[in-house]
């Protein structure tokens, strides 16, 4: 039987943290889609019930917690052991106290354990190894499942090495922005680098009403990320330097300082900023400054950049002033034909080039879509056959992810209007270029020129009639 389990008050707290660190609500679909759940699941785990362990980790996982085990309620397990006992009669209540006092997780680490529940020996199979990797999304460090898209890696490990260096990386959502930005981290460590990863979503609206307060908590993120006390006020004179040099103080004088190694700092979903172009008109040039100064001041050479956005730049920026025109600029592919046969294999599938066709002529090379068709079809839910039958359709594995999509369209009619007509067209669509960052930020289309174009073949099936 699999195990279910439930979360103790402390372990609730404790992922309150790192989901607010996340920028998520409770029943964020983006966690949601994250950890491969529904809301309904991310529901009954906030209230304390059972679900099953793999979905548990997965939740956990999903936010930036690990050591999940530690967050479970513990008692619940005594019980729910207890009751077990109690049905199977034993009779034995050293056996019961055994039991009930030596309760075994699966680690997400280890092989399957043999339980006092479970007495029969249990094989780690690929299946186990790939539902393990799916949930632990994005692609762990260590995981056999990463593909990696040559020269991007060994290059963004090079640049981040050199003084001052800024990385751009664009791609659409779920294109695994976030599993390469953990393996440049990485790597920065293993320099003895200090890394600093900050999601400009968590910004509340509040926190950008204006250019002061903004940087204010951009300048208190990152202290608190490098365990320093954060001392604003000693460099900071909004009315006699202003925001701008009050902030580039502070990391000159203070941060860059107070640290003997060099700091890579990760900005996540810096589209989030275009939204406030008040915010952006100073932020982005002030990056770019900072770019600029390693050419000019020595220990500005500490700091390297890392960019990370889902869409392309609308708002204007002089060319001067903007760092999406400099550093090393990084767009993530699709995968390609090869890439899929080989991630298959890794999934025990031993597919030829002509078997992996249909599936790419459905999802393209979409790692979230693709990822999961293999995920399921590997752990033998469902064969390709059926798969691409119905993915399009309301019973297809890919319901969740198309029907969230759907429920986006139509909270804003005008927009849900202008997809149809991409989906609806057998070419190319010019649009506004608002229009396209909305869709792009959906991850909706493919940018073609100053055309678009739906992402994928299973877009363009599924919405074309319900649009």
């Amino acid at each position: 039987m699999a195990a279910s389990l439930s979360a103790s008050r402390y372990g609730l707290e404790t992922v309150d943290v790192y989901r607010k660190l996340k920028g998520w609500n409770k029943l964020d679909e983006d966690w949601a889609e994250c950890a491969g759940v529904s809301t309904t699941t991310l529901r009954r785990f906030w209230e304390g019930r059972r679900i099953q362990q793999t979905y548990f980790q997965a939740i956990c996982q999903a936010v930036g917690l690990e050591k999940w085990e530690s967050i479970v309620d513990k008692r619940a397990l005594v019980g729910s052991c207890s009751a077990q006992l109690d049905e199977r009669e034993t009779g034995n209540q050293q056996e019961k106290e055994r039991l009930t006092g030596e309760v075994v997780l699966q680690t997400s680490v280890s092989t399957p354990v043999e339980t006092s529940e479970c007495n029969q020996e249990q094989e780690f199979s690929v299946a186990q190894q790939v539902r393990k990797a799916f949930t632990a999304r994005p692609v762990s460090l260590d995981s056999p499942f990463y593909v990696e898209r040559p020269p991007i890696e060994s290059n963004c490990y090079n640049e981040i090495e050199e003084p001052g260096a800024l990385i751009r990386i664009k791609a659409l959502r779920q294109m695994g922005k976030t599993s390469l930005t953990n393996r440049i981290l990485a790597h920065a460590r293993s320099q003895n680098y200090r890394t600093v990863r900050l999601n400009l979503r968590q910004a509340e609206r509040a926190v950008l009403s204006n250019l002061d307060k903004f940087l204010r908590w951009f300048c208190a993120n990152v202290s608190s990320q490098l365990h320093l006390e954060p001392m604003l006020d000693p460099y900071w004179d909004e009315t006699l330097m202003g925001s701008m040099i009050s902030c580039t103080t502070y990391f000159q004088a203070y941060l860059l300082e107070q640290i003997d190694s060099p700091l890579v700092l990760s900005l996540d979903e810096v589209e989030w900023i275009f939204e406030y172009p008040d915010i952006a008109q100073d932020f982005f040039p002030l990056l770019r400054n900072w770019y600029e100064e390693a050419n000019n001041l020595e220990i500005w050479q500490r700091l390297r950049l890392v960019v990370v956005h889902s869409t392309e730049v609308y708002i204007p920026l002089k060319i001067h002033q903007s760092p999406f025109n400099v550093g090393l600029s990084v767009e993530l592919p699709e995968f390609s034909l090869k890439q899929l046969v080989d991630l298959a294999r890794r999934h025990g599938l031993d597919w030829s080039e002509l078997q992996v066709q249909p599936l790419m002529a459905m999802l393209g090379g979409h790692p979230f879509l693709v990822g999961l068709a293999l995920y399921r079809i590997s752990c033998q839910d469902i064969t390709l056959e059926q798969l691409l039958k119905t993915a399009p359709t309301e019973s297809g594995i890919f319901i969740d992810h198309l029907r969230r999509h759907l429920f986006s369209l139509q909270q804003n009619p005008e927009l849900a209007m202008v997809f149809k007509k991409v989906v609806t067209t057998d070419s190319s669509v010019q649009l506004e270029p608002m229009q396209i960052y909305q869709l792009q930020r959906m991850g909706l289309v493919q940018l073609n020129g100053n055309e678009v174009r739906p992402r994928c073949n299973l877009y363009r099936q599924y919405f074309c009639d319900l649009l």
